[in-house]
């Protein structure tokens, strides 16, 4: 799990004199480098600070079940985020779908674009090599991969060949050291990684929509977590997550 603290030395004040605080926020791994810069853009703001945790968002929902100190949890799965408010693990009413993403075909290096359908051969593509995911019954990114695979008729046939990682990014980072040939990621992953080339783009109908729900945690007591809550949606933020490839609902 990575770990950013946004933060002052000492006893900070914000502009309008007010003590400045924290908020913690778990975040899905996929969210890394956009969150970090709104982020920052918040704190520049309101001269308060944020700490980031990323993780898998099965990971971060299991310890938000047993009450770790997150304000707020963003999940790249709406399936996990009903887990916890079905569990009460979620202040009422401050649940909201924040983003939404594509899901591609990566390779290590250069790399000729190939349409995904049902005839698309992965395992000849593959020559023997791993098809890189994140964890396929868990994790977002992988449960979104294996439906598309699964809907295309292509699952059965490579899933022998899959290596899976405990996040998006991991599985990422296993394609840009050239471990394994291709790899199913996010699309705002493989447009922050060198050493990959984006040859394909899944349909979007051959997997359920990738969205991101963002709410505040039941054991939450920061007077700050609505207000980062609501800045993330913010026409600031707003313009961020486009910059980073994000889809953006109007």
């Amino acid at each position: 799990m990575r770990h950013l603290m946004l933060a002052f030395a000492g006893v900070a004040f914000t502009a309008s004199g007010v003590a400045a605080g924290e908020v913690t926020v778990f975040a899905a791994a996929s969210l890394t480098d956009a969150l970090d810069s709104v982020a920052v853009a918040w704190t520049k703001q309101t001269g308060h600070s944020a700490v980031l945790s990323f993780a898998g968002s099965s990971v971060l929902a299991k310890q938000i079940r047993q009450l770790a100190p997150a304000d707020i949890f963003i999940s790249a799965s709406a399936e996990w985020m009903d887990e916890l408010e079905a569990s009460g693990s979620l202040r009422e009413g401050t649940r909201r779908d924040l983003l939404g993403n594509r899901l591609v075909l990566v390779a290590h290096g250069n790399a000729a674009p190939v349409t995904i359908d049902a005839s698309l051969d992965l395992v000849a593509m593959l020559g023997g090599g791993r098809l890189s995911m994140a964890m396929v019954d868990s994790v977002p990114a992988g449960i979104y991969g294996k439906q598309a695979l699964s809907r295309l008729g292509l699952w059965e046939s490579v899933a022998p060949m899959v290596a899976q990682s405990d996040n998006v990014r991991a599985a990422l980072a296993f394609v840009a050291r050239n471990e394994a040939p291709l790899g199913i990621v996010y699309a705002t992953d493989a447009a922050v990684q060198d050493d990959v080339t984006v040859i394909g783009s899944f349909p979007a109908d051959s997997h359920d929509p990738i969205t991101y729900p963002a709410a505040i945690t039941a054991q939450s007591d920061s007077d700050l977590a609505q207000g980062f809550l609501d800045y993330l949606s913010s026409q600031p933020a707003r313009a961020i997550w486009r910059e980073f490839g994000f889809v953006v609902p109007q």
